[in-house]
This record gives structure tokens, sequence and C-alpha cells, in this order.
């Protein structure tokens, strides 16, 4: 029900737009998450987007480089990547939330998401 993509193989300081499109119900009610997962970690929490977009939340490492924002009449969420960098290699994925705060952090951990996309691979070269 959740699709990302948009991944691929890039040079460190180049840009990527990961997209996450959702299917089969609409998640506008929903708030989203983008999380990552290189090999042999943990999956982290990359942005995160309340359902209105009135509250967005970022990982440190990647906070003013990333951009995560929604469009809930296409039902899609979208993360500009810009400046990469090869720690940003990672399998990304993105999920869905029914919890309901107004303020994004609280969706900065893996647990209270309902759904999730299958995953996309990021690639930075050095």
């Amino acid at each position: 029900q959740l699709q990302a993509s948009g991944g691929g193989l890039v040079q460190a300081g180049g840009s990527l737009r990961l997209s996450c499109a959702a299917s089969g119900r609409t998640f506008s009610s929903y708030a989203m998450g983008w999380f990552r997962q290189a090999p042999g970690k943990e999956r982290d929490v990359v942005a995160a987007i309340t359902w209105s977009g009135g509250s967005t939340y970022y990982a440190d490492s990647v906070k003013g480089r990333f951009t995560i924002s929604r469009d809930n009449v296409k039902n899609t969420v979208t993360l500009q990547m810009n400046s990469l960098k090869p720690e940003d290699t990672a399998v990304y994925y993105c999920a869905a939330s029914g919890r309901t705060y107004s303020n994004a952090y609280y969706y900065a951990r893996r647990e209270g998401y309902n759904y999730w996309g299958q995953g996309t691979l990021v690639t930075v070269s050095s």
C-alpha cells in the first residue's frame, strides 16, 4: 500500500528525490515518516511529517539537507535529499502512522507506524 521510489546511485554532494505513493487507502489523515537502514545498523528515522504537514521532524544528521513534504490530494510524500554524503547510503523506507500528535517529534520512533513501504536503495559514492 506504500510504494517508495526514487533511489539510485549518486555522487557525494548530489541530490535525489524520493517519493512514496499510497494506494488502496487514503493516507491524508496519517502522519508519514521516512526511515533508513544501513547494512548492520538499526532502522532509524530520517524525517517525519504530521498529517496536515504543519509540523516536521528531522534527524540531526540530515537537518538542513533533507526536506520532507506531502501532497494529500495526490496521496504522496516526498523526501528531497541534497548535499548527499556517503554516510547517507542506506535502504530508505516510508511509513504511515495512525497516531495523532500535533508535533512531528513524536513520530521519530519506529513504534506506532502501521504501514511500511518496501524500501528503495540510495547509494552515495565518495
